[in-house]
């Protein structure tokens, strides 16, 4: 299967997991979290064993583009609200632990799906992969049916959905996801490529596969931090150093363009792309209501879904245009500078 049909397949599992997110919500009112936990266990892993048994496009599309992202979108979002519902102090902290689970789980399971497709081969991996995720999810329901969360504060004023709180609220909610949309739209722009890049600055393959893990743990680790720093800070400030630290990378790679800059570089700018990640989290419970915060979350990551899809493509076109990395970076740099100015509009909690 050529590489662009395989990237379409993982960009419509981005979409679909982006759609999940934002009818969470809606499911989550009106079914339990444990039986939701338990069906979306059941749609995503039946989606993985229909992509490790596809004979052609179509079906390896349809298992793992559509029925696996939704339900991986669906418990993420309850995973949020549940975090929320019970959680009454540093809840940026917890947020940003929870956000944070998404490149480490990348860092840890491709290490692994490498070994286990050397050794088994990509059918049985994939179909072990469904296997995995069904049992995880069992064993989020027995979590969620012990603790006994519930998805809503009845106790709580009637708390609107979206932008029924005035047009305070609207203004921040699109201030919050631009600075999300620019911090991803440089991240994912050059880490889509950090790989390459370090390899094209002179790197060998061995030391580009180092420097991607190295990147991903970075950016899991900056979530924490970032959900810690909007504790313990106002969001504009955590934001505009945020998207700074991100420049910072971009201008070492174009002063000193060596292999180990090009690693760092990528490193700075993944903590930038990282710390916005888990403020946007913290932010949304400082500025809605707890009831709000799986509405208002799937909502916000359509700006990053948008950068997810978008971005990566135009870093390669830019590649293949120039045949450098160097006009990518200069873009992921302008945008960073974008967000420094729109982040310092963000208002006080």
């Amino acid at each position: 299967m050529p590489r662009a049909r395989m990237g379409f397949v993982f960009g419509l599992a981005t979409v679909t997991l982006t759609v999940g997110m934002n009818f969470a919500p809606q499911l989550y009112r009106r079914l339990s979290p444990v039986t939701l936990a338990l069906a979306c266990g059941l749609t995503s892993g039946l989606g993985l064993v229909l992509a490790a048994s596809a004979s052609g496009f179509t079906p390896f599309a349809l298992g793992y583009g559509v029925l696996f992202g939704p339900g991986a979108g669906v418990l993420f979002i309850i995973a949020q609200q549940a975090v929320n519902q019970a959680v009454t102090q540093r809840r940026g902290l917890a947020n940003g632990y929870v956000v944070s689970l998404y490149p480490l789980g990348a860092m840890l399971g491709a290490p692994v799906l490498g070994w286990s497709i050397a050794v088994f081969g990509v059918r049985p991996t994939l179909a072990g992969l469904g296997a995995v995720v069904g049992v995880a999810c069992a064993i989020a329901a027995a979590l969620l049916r012990a603790a006994r969360i519930s998805m809503h504060d009845p106790s709580a004023p009637q708390a609107a959905d979206g932008d029924r709180d005035g047009g305070r609220l609207g203004r921040t909610f699109v201030l919050l996801a631009a600075v999300f949309f620019l911090a991803a739209s440089a991240g994912l722009t050059v880490l889509s490529q950090a790989a390459a890049i370090v390899q094209a600055y002179g790197g060998a393959a061995a030391f580009a596969v180092g420097a991607t893990t190295f990147v991903t743990g970075a950016v899991g680790a900056a979530r924490i931090g970032g959900g810690w720093l909007v504790d313990h800070f106002a969001a504009a400030r955590v934001g505009v150093g945020a998207h700074a630290c991100s420049l910072a990378g971009a201008l070492l790679l174009m002063l000193n363009p060596t292999p180990l800059s090009a690693a760092l570089a990528l490193g700075l700018i993944g903590i930038g792309y990282g710390i916005v990640s888990g403020l946007a989290a913290g932010a949304i419970a400082q500025y809605w209501h707890k009831n709000q915060f799986g509405h208002v979350a799937g909502r916000l990551y359509i700006a990053w879904c948008a950068a997810a899809v978008g971005l990566p493509v135009l870093a390669g076109a830019l590649f293949d245009r120039s045949g450098s990395y160097a006009s990518t970076v200069w873009v992921a740099a302008g945008i960073n500078v974008l967000g420094m100015v729109v982040a310092g509009r963000l208002p006080a909690r």
